[in-house]
C-alpha cells in the first residue's frame, strides 16, 4: 500500500526569489556598463578587470534568473517532480563561473605585484562609492533568499561589494601616498576569501546533484520517530534527497510487526502524516509492509 502525501508548495517564496534575482540582474548589468566606461575614463586596470568580472556575473545571474523562473513551472509528465532541480543547475553553473572568475582575477592581480600602475585616483573613489551602494543594495535584496541559487548569487554580489571596498580604501590611500601595489594585494585578499566560501557552497551543490542526503541527522530523526511506534517492526529503503537545496523528498518502507485492521491502518497513516508534517517535505512516498509480506525491492 502506498501513501502519497505532498508537502505545501511555496509559490510566494519562489516568486519572491525570482523577483530578487531579477533585481540583482538588472542592477548588475547596468552597473557593469558604467564600470567599463569608468574604467576607460580613469585608466584603472583594476576597475576594468572588475568590469570583466561583473560582466561574467551578469551573465551568470541572468542565467540563474531564467532557470529559477523555469523551476517554478508545475510538474509535467516528463518532469514529474516539477522543475525545481533547474534552480539547482543554476546554482551549479554560477558556482563554477564564480570560481573561474576568481581564478581569472588572481591571474590578473598577481603579476601586478611586480609592476603596479597608478590610476586616476579621484575617479576611482567616485566609482567605488557608487559600486558599494549598488552592489550592496543588490546583495541586501538577495540576502533575504533561502534557496541555494540565491545563496550562490549572493556570494557573487558580496565579492563585488568587497572588491569595491578594497578599491575605495586603495583610492583614499593613494591620494596621500604613492603605493599602487596596495591594489593587487587587496584584490588577491578578498578574491581568496570569496573563493573559499564559493568552493564550499559548490561542494554542497554537487552533493545535492548527486542526490546525497541533505542532512544525516534528519534521516536518523525520522527513523527513530517511525520505529518508536509499537506496531512498527522496522523501516528500510529510507531515502531523503533534495530537489533544489530547499524542497526535500522522502521515501520509506515501513514493516509492521502485527496484524492490524484497515481502520487501524488508516489511523496510523494519519498519525504518521501529522508527525512528518514538521519536516515540510515537498513529496513523501510511504509503503506499508505487513509482517508476513516480502519487500518487493528486496535484493
Amino acid at each position: 500500500m502506498h501513501n502519497h502525501s505532498h508537502g505545501h508548495d511555496h509559490p510566494h517564496n519562489d516568486e519572491d526569489a525570482s523577483r530578487r534575482i531579477g533585481w540583482a540582474f538588472f542592477l548588475n548589468l547596468t552597473f557593469t556598463i558604467i564600470e567599463f566606461i569608468g574604467g576607460w575614463l580613469t585608466n584603472s586596470t583594476a576597475i576594468m578587470a572588475d568590469a570583466i568580472h561583473d560582466l561574467g556575473d551578469s551573465i551568470s545571474i541572468g542565467t540563474a534568473w531564467g532557470l529559477n523562473k523555469l523551476s517554478n513551472k508545475p510538474a509535467s509528465s516528463q518532469f514529474s517532480y516539477g522543475y525545481k532541480r533547474f534552480s539547482l543547475l543554476g546554482a551549479l553553473i554560477n558556482g563554477l563561473v564564480l570560481t573561474v572568475g576568481s581564478v581569472f582575477i588572481l591571474i590578473e592581480a598577481i603579476p601586478r605585484l611586480a609592476n603596479p600602475e597608478m590610476p586616476q585616483v579621484e575617479g576611482m573613489l567616485l566609482l567605488a562609492i557608487f559600486g558599494m551602494v549598488v552592489n550592496g543594495y543588490a546583495a541586501y535584496k538577495l540576502s533575504h533568499g533561502k534557496t541555494l541559487n540565491e545563496r550562490v548569487l549572493n556570494w557573487h554580489l558580496l565579492e563585488d561589494v568587497l572588491g569595491w571596498i578594497a578599491i575605495f580604501i586603495v583610492s583614499i590611500v593613494l591620494m596621500f601616498v604613492e603605493w599602487p601595489i596596495l591594489d593587487p594585494i587587496l584584490s588577491i585578499g578578498f578574491t581568496l576569501f570569496i573563493l573559499f566560501n564559493v568552493v564550499r557552497t559548490l561542494k554542497t551543490t554537487l552533493m545535492l546533484f548527486l542526490q546525497a542526503t541533505p542532512d544525516i541527522d534528519l534521516i536518523e530523526n525520522i527513523k527513530s520517530k517511525i520505529v518508536s511506534k509499537a506496531i512498527v517492526g522496522e523501516v528500510h529503503h529510507l531515502h531523503i534527497w533534495s530537489l533544489d537545496g530547499e524542497h526535500n523528498v522522502l521515501t520509506a518502507h515501513i514493516v509492521l510487526n502485527t496484524e492490524i485492521s484497515n481502520e487501524e491502518l488508516k489511523s496510523y497513516k494519519l498519525e504518521l502524516r501529522q508527525e512528518l508534517k514538521e519536516f515540510d517535505f515537498a513529496h513523501t512516498t510511504i509503503e506499508i509492509e505487513f509482517i508476513d509480506e516480502q519487500c518487493r525491492d528486496a535484493s
